[in-house]
């Protein structure tokens, strides 16, 4: 009966750690979703409510940078393929002053 239970109990953590055929996982996004329409409303000089109005909350506000948004996105495909984008814009005296990061404010017309 022991061997039985030991048996169960090892084919039960195997078929956890591996992929059953069929089996569907789901994909797991996290962070801001931003697109390039939303990059090129931004303009230099918009104030920090006009980009939140724009991009939405960021996801990261630093208190030791606080003229520095970060909006990160991540995308775990179930079949096993990981994205990420991040997208920093930085304030000089309350207005837009910078963006670095994977999006560039008029690439879509390229």
């Amino acid at each position: 009966m022991q061997k039985v239970l030991v048996s169960v109990a090892l084919i039960t953590l195997l078929a956890g750690c591996s992929g059953f055929p069929g089996v569907y996982k789901i994909d797991v996004q996290q962070g801001n979703v931003v697109t390039q329409d939303m990059v090129d409303q931004l303009r230099p000089g918009m104030t920090k409510s006009q980009v939140r109005f724009v991009m939405g909350t960021p996801l990261l506000v630093d208190t030791f940078h606080e003229n520095r948004w970060d909006y990160l996105y991540t995308m775990q495909e179930g079949k096993g393929d990981y994205s990420r984008k991040n997208l920093s814009v930085f304030f000089k005296d309350g207005k837009l002053d910078a963006i670095r990061g994977d999006y560039r404010p008029g690439a879509a017309a390229n």
